[in-house]
């Protein structure tokens, strides 16, 4: 007889109390291993979009930064090189920004285009000598004279709505990860384990391993132990529907190709605009911060007028930079739609009506939820089959 036994019937048994708690053990074993085993597919998928997104904004960037690099090198000369720095620490902050860094955009950008009029007007009055504090003032007319023209404007706007949403998009990723992490390990309540010893195990006690829990039963079992992880079904949805708005948004409107990929051009064409009204502003500047003292150096031959005047040579086809081996935007946006299907419940186990012991096993895809998991073991002659029920 069976007194002895705390979770199977206590009735005639083959079972001592030392095989009902290895069965206990078994049961949650299995059953902790199985939800590790069904969130496997979802974490790979955010870690690898994750790294996909990651690498094409990064290349992005750099090969912005090199066509800049090379373009105002070929135009320019040692002029640039000699205040690339500007340049380079305007995209040194861009990256610091899309991995996390505290970086406000807005003051930023502000502050590029300050230090930029500062080493644009120094070299386009060479003839003079400024100080820190005269260079200062000269950057306090940057808003108010406008010499770069509506660049700055423009490219502030397009800047910071593609990065901040760039950004929004690769930590949702890393959050999405962190979450199929957690749910991965789930807390198996001793109640669950006494429920799943019960279905699974305690007909082998009684001597009955055809015996198959059947539909309602596992059901039943299951949303007791899956209870916590079905009320992130809600949540996870809207949060799936907001990364696909954004991944939207970045393919249209916030495009980060269309901002990155021709930032050097747009500088260039502000650099021109400042070159044209370089006379008017440099006046503005000698009202409002003084007549500065000569340097006497003078000026070039050539003029450095004439250097800002060469135009770029616009690249051909097979020049441009390429993004991160052929990575695109679009694909990353139909990756997130397909994962949407694959993170639900993409089967559901579906029984024979005149099979009532359980042993038709179908597979159809069906968007249900969050995961479902499922188990047959021939040998044993009983299906476990575990998903995760929402109303």
């Amino acid at each position: 007889m069976g007194e002895h036994l705390r979770v199977c019937p206590q009735g005639y048994t083959c079972c001592t109390s030392e095989m009902e708690d290895k069965l206990n053990q078994q049961s949650k074993l299995e059953f902790e291993n199985l939800v590790e085993e069904s969130s496997h597919n979802m974490r790979t998928t955010f870690v690898s979009r994750h790294k996909k997104f990651d690498e094409f904004f990064l290349e992005l960037l750099d090969n912005s930064e090199k066509s800049l690099n090379s373009m105002f090198t070929r135009t320019y000369g040692k002029l640039y090189m000699q205040n690339s720095e500007v340049f380079q620490d305007l995209f040194t902050e861009l990256k610091r920004y899309y991995t996390g860094g505290n970086v406000n955009l807005e003051e930023m950008l502000n502050d590029f285009w300050s230090r930029l009029l500062e080493r644009m007007f120094q070299l386009l009055n060479s003839q003079y000598h400024f100080t820190d504090d005269y260079l200062e003032c000269v950057s306090k007319y940057t808003d108010q004279l406008k010499p770069f023209g509506d660049v700055p404007r423009k490219l502030k706007a397009q800047v910071t709505r593609a990065f901040i949403a760039a950004r929004t998009f690769v930590q949702g990723l890393m959050v999405g990860r962190e979450v199929a992490n957690r749910v991965a390990k789930v807390n198996v309540v001793p109640a669950c384990v006494k429920a799943l010893t019960k279905m699974l195990y305690c007909p082998y006690c009684r001597g009955m391993p055809g015996l198959k829990p059947c539909h309602n039963y596992c059901h039943n079992v299951m949303r007791g132990c899956l209870a916590n992880q079905a009320d992130l079904d809600a949540e996870w949805n809207l949060f799936i529907d907001a990364m696909l708005l954004v991944a939207d948004r970045l393919e249209g409107p916030f495009n980060i190709e269309a901002v990155i990929e021709p930032v050097d051009i747009k500088i260039s064409e502000a650099i021109m605009t400042m070159q044209g009204n370089s006379v008017h502003v440099s006046a503005k500047v000698f009202q409002g911060c003084g007549q500065p003292k000569p340097s006497g150096i003078g000026r070039s031959v050539r003029g450095i007028s004439d250097v800002f005047s060469a135009r770029f040579r616009p690249y051909t086809p097979e020049e441009r930079p390429t993004t991160a081996a052929g990575t695109s935007l679009d694909r990353l946006r139909v990756v997130w739609r397909t994962m949407q299907h694959s993170v639900s419940l993409p089967f559901i186990l579906l029984l024979s009506p005149s099979d009532l012991s359980c042993g038709v096993l179908i597979k159809l895809p069906v968007e249900l939820g969050f995961f479902t998991l499922f188990k047959v073991d021939i040998d044993c002659l009983f299906v476990t089959w575990l998903f995760i029920y929402f109303d």
